[in-house]
């Protein structure tokens, strides 16, 4: 996966680590770095009005490159982006980065979302606003 830096992403997120994601060998956990990923996605869905009912969204796959350790406590970036559009799925990017180094992150994810319409149990094609995000990255 092609190396990237902070401000290749439109959408950041600040977060902090905590104590509990640590793991024993005292550094945090691999499993932590998806769910800090999770966080910042669900701030992103908001600009598009996700409700979670005609006009959702379901994770399809998730893949994620780690590239370097992780201690705590640290001030982390999420950086994201729509990466890819397809007719009913598309794929945001992130990257997890020092708040004091935007150069190298700790690791790389492709998440792939689904558009889904939860009342009539079907996926539907991509929303405009979703498809403006990406030909605006």
């Amino acid at each position: 996966m092609k190396q990237c830096k902070l401000k290749d992403f439109s959408f950041q997120h600040s977060i902090k680590t905590r104590w509990k994601d640590l793991d024993a060998f005292g550094h945090v956990n691999n499993a932590v770095f998806l769910s800090y990923v999770e966080d910042a996605r669900v701030l992103f869905f908001k600009r598009w009005k996700i409700n979670y009912k005609e006009r959702s969204l379901i994770v399809a796959s998730a893949k994620i490159d780690y590239i370097k350790q992780l201690n705590h406590p640290s001030n982390i970036i999420i950086g994201q982006k729509v990466s890819r559009i397809g007719t009913k799925s598309f794929d945001i990017k992130s990257a997890i980065f020092d708040e004091n180094n935007h150069l190298e992150p700790y690791c790389i994810t492709i998440v792939t979302s689904v558009c889904f319409d939860f009342l009539n149990n079907k996926t539907i094609e991509v929303y405009e606003d979703i498809k403006k995000d990406y030909e605006n990255k």
